[in-house]
């Protein structure tokens, strides 16, 4: 039986072991990134390394990446989907053999040292090969040269053996997946890794990207630095290493699941309906909890990442009551998760009592939310008793609450399809459950699209447009410490070849005449034609350098160094101008309220 930290360590142990230097994850939160309202996986954060920034840790690096998928959030539920994942990655920042990473998977896989799984238990597929890119018989021949049987090999096409960004812009190229092959037996003589019959597993992914795709629409064109970049799920790992049926057998959701049937009415697998709200309360509490401990501090809101983790904490909610379990125990519950994880994360460690003093409050205001649920169900009775009193002759109102206003009810006020379905059934209505499938899909699609990670704008394009306006934001930065002193942060950025979006903590909405000052302080920096450098040095030195930064354990061994003469000095990933002449002007557009104490500057260079 493997642990969550067994495999961790022996991640760290295997690939130190290789000549590889770890580095700390990233923050859940993306920086600089409009795109995605997450960090959705391992290579999310090191986008701009893959598309030639030098990594201040050079060209061998591996991680443990904390992310966060809400594309299937309504999948949370059954044996294999969660909305928070812990990902193991590496990467070749620079040309490396495809050959020497698939020795290396296998290596890791089967040895004894490592996962240990036996041969026979391996099964991988390799790209058949198109107009683009050839079959690649030479990750196949390197498989088959580590002991891989010929007949577990399988030649897939370009939707299951080819990995690209979303929109498909940006490097991309082959890849190689690896499966443990379980004791069902086939479902058909086609029976392969690409039907879902559950005899194959999918646990490793190596992405060999040899293409870039410039622009949208594009050819794509040979990379001029190839790279490698791997990923492998812990949590799905674990389970099939264990011979687990479902995830929330494992490690520490097992340990949520056990105390929540510990003082819920209604037993873990008393029913379907009992079991997925038992699986979604733990799921939705992990994310909730590194969402709230995240050092970028985002909190329950309408709009973008709040509105995820206000989701996530009301449906939790919405689960408790399914299950007869009491909400004061969500602080236990994430008291379990924050001993669990706080070793690891200490942004997470540090956060315990905001986490659960947010967490409250939220639990707080749905109850309140669902009292004006209630009156607004109420509201939409007396709406459709009204319609039929007033009923044209031969028109015929039924007792129908429309999809439409069941749907508001579940969006706007928290209201499960579930409890409408059972109030309506007491005042002797219907529902549309159809019109509100439409409503919900339709709601579903727009934010898989702006979850989808397409990675079209922001610091993820490498264009110079968005160069330029990052280094804007270090300079605007500076500025408003100048003004309002050194206890001013950057508390997110948002960042398109178009405007920059930046948003930092201040105490007042900023006046006419501070914005004024604000606009005219950058204008100068960029008059003055100031190169921009970079170095990289080891954190300390960054630190005695009086370089602006965070410094919790976000950083590794050595930080790059961004300068800008002697008016912004910041830790920072890049890539930025060369001289600041190269802004132009720099033009403010708007100031207003990110959230409770956070204010945000919309900004262009004209």
């Amino acid at each position: 039986m493997k642990t969550d930290r067994q495999m961790k360590e022996l991640w760290f142990k295997f690939f130190e072991k290789h000549g590889f230097k770890r580095i700390p994850g990233y923050s859940i939160i993306p920086e600089n990134d409009p795109t995605v309202l997450f960090t959705t996986a391992g290579m999310h954060p090191l986008v701009p390394y893959l598309l030639g920034e030098k990594h201040p840790a050079g060209e061998k690096i591996f991680d443990v990446q904390r992310c966060i998928r809400t594309s299937d959030i309504d999948e949370v539920g059954d044996d294999s989907h969660l909305t928070f994942f812990e990902m193991l990655g590496n990467w070749y920042l620079g040309s490396c053999p495809k050959e020497e990473m698939v020795a290396l998977s296998f290596e890791f896989l089967t040895s004894k040292q490592y996962l240990g799984i036996p041969i026979d238990r391996l099964a991988v597929s390799v790209f058949e090969g198109n107009e683009v890119s050839p079959r690649d018989e030479v990750a196949a021949n390197a498989w088959l040269k580590c002991g891989v049987k010929k007949e577990n090999i399988f030649y897939l096409p370009k939707e299951n053996n080819w990995w690209a960004l979303g929109g498909g812009v940006g490097p991309c190229g082959p890849d190689t997946e690896m499966f443990y092959i379980t004791d069902k037996q086939p479902c058909g003589k086609a029976c392969g890794p690409d039907c879902d019959c559950g005899r194959y597993l999918e646990i490793w992914n190596d992405v060999f990207m040899q293409y870039n795709v410039a622009s949208a629409g594009g050819k794509a064109e040979k990379l001029a630095r190839p790279n490698i970049d791997t990923g492998m799920g812990l949590e799905r790992t674990i389970a099939v290493l264990n011979g687990s049926k479902s995830v929330y057998d494992t490690g520490c959701l097992k340990k949520v699941i056990d105390f929540i049937e510990s003082k819920a009415q209604i037993k873990y697998l008393e029913s379907e309906k009992a079991k997925r709200s038992y699986r979604v309360i733990t799921d939705h509490l992990r994310s909730s909890s590194f969402i709230l401990g995240d050092e970028r501090g985002v909190l329950p809101s309408n709009v973008g990442q709040g509105y995820i983790l206000r989701r996530f904490i009301r449906r939790s909610v919405n689960c408790a009551r399914n299950i007869g379990f009491d909400v004061k125990y969500f602080a236990d519950i994430v008291d379990i998760y924050v001993d669990e994880y706080g070793r690891d994360y200490e942004d997470i460690k540090a956060n315990r009592a905001k986490i659960k003093e947010e967490l409250i409050k939220e639990v707080e205001r749905f109850s309140k939310a669902l009292e004006e649920g209630h009156r607004e169900f109420e509201k939409t009775i007396k709406g459709i008793e009204r319609h039929k009193e007033f009923a044209k002759e031969g028109e015929v109102v039924e007792n129908i609450i429309s999809g439409k206003a069941a749907f508001r009810l579940y969006d706007t006020f928290g209201f499960p399809i579930e409890l409408t379905k059972e109030l309506a059934l007491e005042r002797g209505y219907g529902v549309d459950e159809k019109g509100f499938n439409e409503k919900f899909e339709e709601h579903q699609e727009k934010s898989r699209q702006a979850s989808a990670g397409q990675f079209k704008g922001g610091l993820a394009d490498g264009s110079k447009e968005s160069a330029r306006l990052h280094t804007a934001t270090h300079i605007m930065l500076a500025g408003l410490r100048n003004m309002f002193g050194e206890d001013v942060y950057q508390r997110g950025s948002n960042i398109t070849p178009e405007r920059l979006r930046f948003d930092f903590n201040l105490d007042h909405k900023m006046t006419a005449e501070e914005l004024e000052k604000l606009e005219n302080f950058v204008n100068s920096v960029i008059k003055q034609g100031i190169p921009v450098t970079c170095e990289i040095m080891t954190v300390d030195k960054a630190k005695a350098s009086g370089a602006l930064g965070i410094f919790t354990n976000k950083y590794g061994d050595e930080v790059k160094v961004y300068t800008i003469g002697d008016v912004s000095k910041e830790i920072c990933g890049g890539p930025h101008a060369e001289n600041t002449s190269e802004l132009h002007h720099f033009k403010i557009l708007k100031e207003e309220s990110s959230s409770s104490g956070i204010r945000r500057i919309k900004a262009i260079l004209d």
